[in-house]
């Protein structure tokens, strides 16, 4: 084995700090990820949960009706911005995803605070598609009752004396919608679907071209008379295959194993579902056209897909997240395929709520799509 020698070790440290100099897409991700990693773990895992978006009905309009209201808006758990006129628009708001409570007041809510034993009833709807925004907002709702209950009873007591009654000033009714056990397999069972057709069908379509790169035979199909096209449609339909091979699995098995039944159509969730898979596929061959090795494209995969996991709303609602981190969340197609799929699967809704969702998915494919194509064009000239 011989002597250790400084000379030899301090020549091999040196080669070897070149190399990782030279290699600049592994030192970039090696100083950037970290801190990357760090702020969106930091600002996206955060399970408090506030301002959700709340709708009002408020068919009592009297000052005890508004004080209550203002009350919901004190706690800095529901935001009660919106307001409307019947039943039918609290069914869209909550279908819709614009609001995740509903509050209805009735006509003799203020009538019956004012009575000296009266007790003024008030409905709460609770979106439970994700239980974890529910049991926080029920939570808030039930806690508000009790406190605003006990305030007007110390009120009525001073005032009245034994006259005031003893019944609560409140009664609070909540009930849950879509998903009224608030199973957390429910709500994550629809977007495992989402996340696997993307992590499966991404990574391997990463790797179709940059295998051939590094092993010399895109050279030889250069030299052909094969056309870009016919190369690139060739390369492609077998993931759409196995995309809707996936698909076809993940649904099978979450609807007769785990149970979890489709509200809504299952045609429209396949139809798109395959807009969302050519958008997979474009990402897919774009990381294989600029990545050199597999090494390059394993990465570049894994960083699509950590941040689509915390930013999506897959795990943690986008209602919590900054400003910012929503914006980001935006660029990944995820983020709209998951409110389809759970719009489908957990509130039966068809494509008069889905459709901005759907049109921005086609965007991303059109767009993702062209530059791909363009870049593997390139590549093969």
């Amino acid at each position: 084995m011989g002597r250790f020698s400084w000379v030899r070790f301090l020549a091999v440290l040196k080669k070897e700090f070149i190399h990782i100099q030279r290699d600049r897409a592994s030192l970039i991700m090696a100083i950037v990820m970290p801190i990357g990693m760090l702020l969106l773990f930091g600002y996206a895992v955060n399970t408090d949960v506030d301002h959700l978006p709340t709708v009002v009905w408020d068919q009592s309009r009297t000052a005890d009706s508004r004080d209550f209201i203002t009350s919901i808006r004190n706690t800095q758990y529901l935001d009660p911005d919106d307001y409307v006129q019947g039943y039918h628009q609290i069914e869209a708001y909550l279908d819709s995803g614009k609001a995740r409570v509903a509050v209805i007041i009735p006509p003799d809510f203020g009538k019956e605070l004012q009575r000296d034993n009266g007790q003024g009833d008030v409905q709460v709807l609770v979106d439970g598609s994700d239980p974890t925004v529910a049991r926080a907002a029920m939570s808030a709702v039930q806690m508000l009752g009790l406190n605003k209950s006990l305030e007007i009873q110390g009120v009525r007591l001073a005032a009245r004396g034994a006259a005031a009654g003893t019944n609560m000033p409140l009664n609070i009714e909540t009930r849950v919608w879509y998903n009224p056990d608030m199973k957390s397999m429910v709500f994550n069972i629809p977007a495992l679907i989402g996340l696997i057709l993307q992590n499966v069908i991404a990574m391997l379509t990463s790797f179709s071209i940059v295998r051939e790169k590094e092993r010399g035979t895109m050279e030889q199909v250069v030299v052909t008379p094969i056309r870009s096209l016919e190369l690139l449609m060739g390369k492609l339909l077998p993931f759409v295959f196995i995309g809707f091979v996936s698909l076809t699995l993940i649904l099978a098995t979450g609807i007769f194993w785990f149970e979890v039944m489709p509200a809504g159509s299952i045609p429209l969730l396949v139809l798109l579902s395959t807009i969302f898979l050519f958008t997979i596929l474009a990402i897919g061959l774009l990381i294989s056209s600029i990545a050199k090795t597999q090494l390059q494209a394993m990465q570049m995969t894994f960083i699509l897909i950590l941040p689509s996991i915390l930013l999506s709303g897959f795990i943690f609602p986008r209602e919590t997240m900054p400003t910012l981190l929503k914006i980001l969340g935006g660029l990944f197609p995820l983020t709209y395929f998951l409110n389809i799929v759970r719009g489908i699967f957990l509130k039966g809704v068809g494509m008069e709520y889905l459709w901005q969702d759907t049109l921005i998915l086609c965007a991303f494919a059109i767009i993702l799509v062209g530059i791909a194509a363009k870049k593997f064009k390139k590549n093969l000239d």
